[in-house]
């Protein structure tokens, strides 16, 4: 009897595919996105399609562009993921630009300030501004002793509603724009001086065109984003701010019409496609990971663009000649760092506000808070629902850290490694759930646990954090292996290591740093998120910001503060480990 093994030669003989190879290590993540988020996806969808009879139909599109209501809704949802996306952009991108001009260590910690924000849950900034944009918060006192009307009508308005989102959005656009923006030469601009332009122009007409891709990738990623909200809206919009993912939780979680439902779910979708659709064909979608795009724009786009920037450049020349000859002792650098400090403090405005809060001794929250008391700390703690919750959501934010770094690191380093024809394919694959607003992956998996039997369980809802989770920390750990040196490997194994001494002693060390941020990553995603646990929790298995929405939408007392200063105290803690594993060692830190 013949045993058939495979052999070098006959290796050699199979299908490119078939091949061993690094593409290989991508398999599991490809198969655990496709399991839990491209087939859930399409089964929940394809609900729209169908009648109870289980025929083909329509008839729910129909009345959705039939009816008013619907087309204000959808109207509203677009209208202000736009508005959100521009203003982040327009206020972005200056903040952006100074913080790229930092050295390393500063620029790592003044991000920090930055990010804090962004990682801090939704909920405990839309809860802080709920307070201090109230009739008899802060602001609303401050502008009444400035003489300034409107101070008692803040909140409830569409203008609040994307002041809400663009500060929570914001950091997402910096953030984005800056590796960009890091990798631009600064002697470029010097350059263009030294021949002859001023600094507005080598500004416009070098700077901002080599960063345009940044810009761009910065407004998929808003865009599609602010599509999916609905934390913001149902809390500080009125009844006209209403969005679309806020319908869909409407009708699944409580009229239970899931034909509707996941109509609105497709049109939520789509929208997000059409948008990827755009910037593909400009830019290519392999562009957010950092990489060159695919092709350049139409020819005539980007003479528009070059015409465009050259204006802008002649023009705020002149503007920086005037302000030189009338506005002396005033430079840009300095109105650029004021700027900066400015938006920051803006950021942190509702983050540091909602500290105070939580110590006061009175039944109700305010700003200031009334006396000093840490009687809500020990509500909280003596709270078993409270405390249950809280266990609960560390114990899922690690199961999905680990997971999400097990299978986005084993598929970074596959396709970091390999020159496959399909890794193209692969990439995308893991980016689609960034692409998909998180309420309908929520559905879409609630759809698939039902089925199975695993709604309310912890390993379900850690699931469902994992694939939400996923492509950020796949993007993560993909940039930290392309910048892995693996001629070190390659030197080390010539010198006589072995594989696991080799993976032991230089590329772990190497790459530890990107390890540890996708990790945290990864917990935070988990810890601050709740439209999964909304979902598939089924009211049983609450976690944290399930708490937090259940307390806000009954019953806002200081206890939700308290809660909320826990929040900050964790993230701060793993802000630290991030700064802590990314620091220079020995004579660099030293310098």
């Amino acid at each position: 009897m013949t045993m058939a093994t495979t052999t070098p030669a006959t290796a050699g003989r199979l299908p490119g595919f078939l091949r061993p190879g690094p593409f290989w290590l991508a398999v599991p993540g490809l198969a655990f996105i496709l399991v839990f988020f491209l087939i859930p996806t399409v089964d929940m969808m394809s609900v729209s399609l169908f009648d109870k009879a289980g025929d083909l139909t329509l008839a729910t599109y129909a009345r959705i562009t039939a009816s008013s209501v619907y087309l204000r809704v959808l109207n509203t949802t677009f209208s202000v993921a736009l508005q959100v996306t521009l203003w982040c952009l327009l206020l972005g991108y200056p903040l952006a630009y100074w913080l790229s001009g930092m050295p390393g260590r500063r620029q790592r910690i003044m991000l920090m300030f930055v990010l804090l924000p962004y990682w801090t849950s939704a909920l405990v900034k839309n809860f802080a501004w709920l307070v201090l944009l109230g009739r008899n918060g802060i602001v609303s006192a401050v502008m009444e002793k400035a003489g300034l009307p409107g101070g008692d009508s803040l909140l409830f308005s569409r203008a609040t509603v994307i002041f809400a989102m663009v500060h929570t959005m914001l950091p997402l656009a910096v953030v984005t724009m800056m590796p960009i923006m890091n990798q631009i030469d600064r002697r470029l601009t010097m350059a263009a001086e030294t021949l002859g332009a001023s600094g507005a122009q080598a500004f416009w007409q070098v700077f901002f065109p080599l960063s345009a891709r940044g810009v761009a990738t910065a407004g998929l990623l808003v865009f599609v984003s602010s599509l999916g909200f609905f934390i913001t809206p149902a809390l500080v919009g009125g009844a006209r701010d209403t969005m679309i993912s806020q319908l869909i939780i409407t009708q699944i979680n409580q009229l239970q019409n899931w034909q509707f439902g996941s109509a609105l779910a497709v049109m939520l979708v789509a929208a997000s496609l059409l948008t990827i659709f755009l910037y593909d064909r400009l830019f290519g979608l392999s562009s957010i990971a950092g990489e060159s795009k695919r092709g350049s724009a139409d020819g005539r786009l980007r003479r528009l663009g070059l015409r465009l920037t050259g204006g802008l450049g002649r023009f705020f020349a002149k503007w920086e000649a005037f302000t030189r000859r009338n506005l002396r002792g005033l430079s840009g650098s300095g109105l650029l760092a004021f700027y900066g400090w400015a938006v920051i403090a803006v950021l942190l405005f509702p983050v540091v506000g909602v500290v105070p809060m939580a110590f006061t001794e009175a039944e109700f929250l305010s700003f200031p808070p009334v006396g000093f008391s840490f009687r809500w700390f020990e509500a909280y703690l003596d709270s078993p629902v409270w405390v249950s919750a809280t266990l609960r959501s560390f114990g899922i934010g690690f199961a999905t850290a680990f997971i999400t770094v097990a299978v986005a690191g084993l598929a970074a380093l596959g396709l970091a490694r390999s020159k496959s024809r399909f890794a193209g394919v692969a990439f995308l694959i893991f980016m689609a759930p960034m692409v998909v607003p998180p309420i309908v992956i929520a559905i879409s998996l609630f759809y698939l646990f039902a089925s199975l039997s695993m709604i309310a369980t912890d390993s379900a809802i850690a699931i469902g954090h994992s694939v939400i989770a996923l492509p950020i920390v796949f993007v993560i750990l993909l940039a930290t292996f392309k910048e892995h040196d693996w001629r070190l490997d390659q030197a080390a194994a010539t010198l006589g290591a072995s594989r696991l001494q080799v993976a032991r002693r230089v590329t772990l060390p190497m790459v530890k740093a990107g390890l540890v941020v996708g990790f945290v990553t990864g917990f935070l995603q988990s810890f601050e998120e709740l439209t999964v646990a909304l979902f598939i929790g089924g009211g049983l298995k609450t976690t944290l910001p399930k708490q937090m929405w259940d307390d806000i939408t009954l019953s806002a007392n200081p206890r939700i503060a308290a809660a909320s200063v826990c929040v900050l105290l964790v993230v701060m803690i793993l802000f630290a480990a991030i700064e802590y594993v990314q620091r220079p060692r020995g004579g660099t830190a030293r310098r």
